[in-house]
């Protein structure tokens, strides 16, 4: 069903991706997939704010005879702060039930043929078989030559998941957007306040990466569009990205300042 979502986006079929998505999304193996996908993965002994876990077979196939978007209202997130690998400074993460984590999942199973098949061609994280180790031998390629480009741009898009705009989310990512409203406007307890969320997608759930990525696609064919390779002339430019980091080479500083300009613009989509 995957294959068939991403051949009707590659042909342009939307209403046919829309259809197989409904589908997807209803079908009982799908239902067991989600259910298994979180009852296996490092977080199934961490519930969210009602402390329910699935660990008995009978817990398992209960949610997923129960799992269903019809009239679905996401519970607010737990939140908790976790140390950054490294650094002193915390990062809040936002725990989901165990349920809105099964509904994320069996939800990015119909999202993310679509991701995969727009996505920009050298963005690296949060993507099926690709790492970082990926993405620092494209970097390798773009700069072991003598006659690569001299100047690199480094940078980060600050607070990218906390930003991410929500109309732009909902006017623009192709999924029910009752569900994707839920998913956005959950909110989350802390210190048992309940606070709303106006912006971002929270660090933690499932479908929270697949989300960031495609605001972030459109970068790479942006700069490509705008200075494409042309032999010996070529402006040299170069873009690679994991998740929210990204570099970009040049032939020239003037190019490399001229790249920072579009992109201070370019990300108006993770500005609230």
């Amino acid at each position: 069903m995957q294959t068939r979502i991403a051949k009707a986006v590659m042909k342009n079929k939307w209403n046919h991706v829309k259809r197989l998505q409904y589908l997807l999304t209803h079908s009982y193996f799908a239902k067991l997939l989600a259910v298994r996908r979180v009852t296996l993965n490092k977080g199934k002994r961490t519930p969210g704010i009602d402390n329910e876990k699935w660990l008995t077979s009978n817990a398992k196939m209960t949610a997923v005879l129960r799992l269903t978007g019809k009239g679905y209202i996401a519970k607010p997130l737990k939140r908790v702060f976790v140390t950054k690998i490294g650094k002193n400074k915390k990062r809040p993460l936002g725990i989901p039930t165990m349920y809105d984590r099964a509904i994320q999942s069996l939800y990015a199973l119909a999202l993310e043929p679509i991701a995969e098949t727009i996505s920009d061609l050298r963005s690296f994280g949060f993507r099926k078989h690709r790492s970082t180790k990926d993405a620092c031998q494209q970097i390798f390629l773009c700069l072991s030559k003598k006659s690569s480009a001299q100047w690199i741009l480094e940078g980060d898009i600050k607070g990218c998941f906390d930003n991410i705009n929500h109309q732009w989310l909902l006017t623009n990512i192709p999924m029910d957007k009752s569900i994707l409203t839920q998913f956005l406007k959950a909110g989350f307890i802390y210190k048992h306040h309940l606070n709303p969320t106006k912006a971002g997608t929270p660090q933690g759930g499932i479908v929270s990466p697949i989300l960031a990525n495609m605001t972030l696609d459109g970068i790479e064919e942006l700069l490509m569009s705008k200075y494409p390779k042309q032999g010996r002339k070529s402006p040299k430019v170069n873009f690679v990205r994991y998740a929210d980091d990204f570099i970009v080479t040049a032939n020239s500083e003037e190019t490399a300042r001229e790249i920072r300009d579009i992109l201070i613009v370019f990300p108006q989509r993770t500005r609230s």
